[in-house]
């Protein structure tokens, strides 16, 4: 009887994986001063998926071709909090130590975005002074590990759905 794989120790792995990806991909958006586009944003989502989409692949061939649903909501949930303590705690390190002038430079090009929109000079001051309330290092850490744990559960609920593969009701030893 073979033993089934361990959905902690593949979430450790593409975990891991996925988090040194982000830094990578985050050091690129950095330097080239594309982290505040939305795009960006939206290509981050589509690896967020790939990486969950590729650990249940994973697991599932580890584990005979069979995967609960259950366990692809779990691996997929764990492995993006992992990835997201990696992720954030780079991103912690980059705008605190490295570079702290990005949260500035956040809000100038929302500032722009904001004129753009016709808002008056009173508005937008009422909307930074509420966006910095929220963009200390601790808290932009938090919400990261936070974010990424929220957004793989819904993307692991919905990906192992269409992943899961239950073993025949008679195929248990």
């Amino acid at each position: 009887m073979e033993e089934a794989p361990s959905t902690a120790r593949l979430a450790l792995k593409w975990g891991v994986i996925a988090g040194v990806v982000y830094i990578v991909y985050s050091t690129i958006l950095y330097l080239t001063g594309l982290f505040s586009n939305q795009l960006a944003s939206a290509f981050s989502m589509v690896l967020m998926i790939l990486f969950i989409v590729l650990a249940m692949r994973d697991f599932r061939t580890l584990n005979g071709g069979y995967m609960s649903y259950g366990e692809g909501v779990s691996l997929g949930s764990l492995m993006s909090a992992i990835s997201g303590l990696f992720s954030s705690t780079f991103n912690y390190i980059y705008t605190t130590f490295i570079d702290p002038t990005i949260q500035q430079q956040v809000i100038d090009k929302m500032r722009e975005q904001w004129e753009g929109q016709g808002m008056s000079d009173e508005q937008i001051e009422g909307m930074i002074e509420a966006t910095q309330a929220f963009q200390s290092p601790g808290l932009t850490f938090v919400f990261g590990v936070l974010g990424a744990i929220l957004i793989g559960l819904i993307i692991s609920l919905i990906v192992a759905a269409f992943m899961r593969r239950n073993k025949p009701f008679g195929d248990f030893q």
